[in-house]
């Protein structure tokens, strides 16, 4: 390995699921392992074996997994104390996981092996070395991680570094030095690494670090600074308490900014994908901050960095986002001059003159617009549609007559019932329709309604809906903002509308994701 090469290890599917709201089937696992393997990992951490029926389940069906590269590990602990390892049933219960590599856990902080162990310090380095050499003599690779090393060597310098000598002589592979409890800061945690880089080699130390300092990142590139050459981390930072080095942000920091290498960096493009992946499975929303990832992270509201970004990328944007699978964006508000609307006008697909005087008469409606609560940064749709009318290129897909609503608590609850009254051409179409809620009602009528004659329409469906009070201070009469997710399966789009009437303002954007959704179909 030369200087400059990194192995990455992924321990979502163990150390991540143990946040709050992380929840993989074995079947998840399974994708998630092979999406893994296909990204370029060296190491996916598959769990626990025996430790419940899901991950007994996972690694007898990973068994069958062809992977292309990715190396699968079983996660355990050393043996117990005073106890042979050839007799130790959770060391057994690793080897028969069938798995390549074996993570083991064991105690480097003396706090925890008199206090917790309740054993000696001797023992425990007999554990250790005991441990490693059983389970490598059986053909595993063997990764050790020093659990609280961080800690431990603050209270003992030389009895947290025996403990890693006596894994490297039991035939570890790699000696990972744990964050365990995530309060650890960048000098001080550099400076440690290196002592260990020092001491054991560049070629045999990793790092795993906890973010409960907000440090996660920073702590596992400052390890790879100080010459570490594995890092551990979860996707999207899940794990447990306040999460784990997130690896989406690690590997762009390391490959683009640091000059490293790895299996996977020639990969590097799809890794938006992937993070939008890990949330999909895990049924959470994409953070639209997440460095590097994130929808917002190439986003420029302000029509000066906007104009510059237009022509000097770098002016606004540390790296080019497309070396990670994401895109410059627009960002269209009060703020808005030429050069942003007609960038955000091409992105959406739309060409606009930015000296004419449409772009003038719509700057203007954006402003009045947003001066009455309209804001379209998370309704590209609405604003697709906007331009669309200023620029005289808007179809008139159907003309509605009339709506109605009503809510009704019966002796079967609470329901409500919309009827919607529409022409399409020279047809008249008046439908009804019930659900739980009045948008429910609604939106399934407008459909309803339309399909004959649209059946595109039956693909789409309201995945979110926010609502936000616009002037708090007039309690009910409040102004009302509302935001619609839509979705056909293969895409998103975001709607707005603004109203004194909740209802009213609800219908506004329903009638811009249907339209939205038939003018991307024509």
């Amino acid at each position: 390995m030369n200087n400059h090469a990194v192995k990455i290890y992924d321990t979502t599917l163990r150390d991540g699921t143990q946040g709050e709201g992380i929840s993989f089937s074995v079947t998840d696992k399974l994708l998630i392992a092979e999406r893994l393997d296909a990204f370029g990992v060296d190491y996916i951490e598959g769990g626990f074996p025996g430790s419940n029926p899901r991950d007994i389940t996972f690694f007898a069906e990973a068994q069958k997994l062809n992977l292309k590269h990715a190396k699968l590990a079983a996660f355990g602990a050393t043996r117990r104390a005073n106890t042979k390892a050839d007799e130790d049933m959770q060391l057994k219960t690793l080897l028969d996981s069938g798995m390549p590599v074996m993570t083991i856990v064991g105690k480097t902080w003396d706090l925890h092996v008199t206090e917790i162990l309740r054993t000696t310090l001797e023992e425990n380095l007999a554990m250790i070395e005991d441990s490693t050499r059983y389970l490598v003599a059986q053909g595993r690779e063997v990764i050790y991680d020093a659990e609280h090393f961080f800690d431990g060597y603050r209270a003992d310098p030389d009895y947290a570094l025996k403990t890693l000598a006596a894994a490297l002589e039991g035939g570890a592979s790699n000696l990972t030095l744990c964050d365990t409890n995530g309060g650890s800061l960048v000098d001080d945690f550099k400076d440690i690494v290196a002592r260990a880089v020092a001491e054991f080699g560049s070629e045999n130390i990793g790092v795993h670090c906890h973010n409960d300092s907000g440090l996660g990142v920073a702590l596992t590139l400052a390890g790879v600074d100080a010459g570490g050459s594995l890092v551990q981390g979860t996707a999207n930072g899940y794990g447990e308490r306040t999460g784990n080095a997130n690896l989406i942000t690690v590997l762009p920091s390391l490959f683009l900014k640091m000059g490293r290498t790895a299996n996977c960096a020639a990969n590097l493009p799809e890794l938006r994908e992937l993070s939008l992946y890990f949330d999909e499975l895990a049924n959470l929303r994409p953070d639209i901050k997440a460095p590097y990832i994130g929808a917002s992270a190439f986003a420029h509201k302000g029509g000066l960095h906007a104009n510059a970004a237009q022509k000097v990328k770098s002016s606004y944007e540390h790296v080019d986002p497309t070396l990670i699978g994401n895109h410059t964006r627009v960002l269209v508000s009060d703020m808005a001059g030429r050069s942003s609307v007609a960038m955000k006008a091409r992105e959406l697909g739309m060409e606009i003159d930015e000296k004419g005087p449409e772009i003038k008469t719509l700057i203007q409606q954006l402003k009045e617009l947003e001066f009455n609560g309209y804001e379209f940064e998370a309704a590209d749709a609405s604003l697709k549609l906007l331009i669309a009318r200023s620029l005289g290129q808007a179809k008139i897909f159907f003309e509605v007559d009339s709506y109605r609503v009503m809510v009704e608590r019966g002796a079967g609850g609470l329901m409500a019932e919309a009827t919607v009254k529409l022409r399409v051409g020279e047809k008249s179409f008046h439908t009804v329709a019930a659900c739980a809620g009045p948008v429910g009602a609604l939106d399934k009528a407008l459909r309803l309604a339309l399909e004959t004659a649209y059946p595109e329409l039956s693909s789409m469906e309201l995945r979110d809906y926010k609502v936000r009070i616009l002037e708090s201070g007039l309690g009910t009469n409040s102004r009302t903002r509302v935001l619609i997710e839509s979705s056909d399966g293969e895409s998103l789009w975001g709607t707005v509308g603004v109203s004194d009437n909740i209802i009213e303002a609800s219908w506004e954007a329903l009638q811009d994701a249907v339209n939205y959704k038939l003018l991307q179909s024509s």
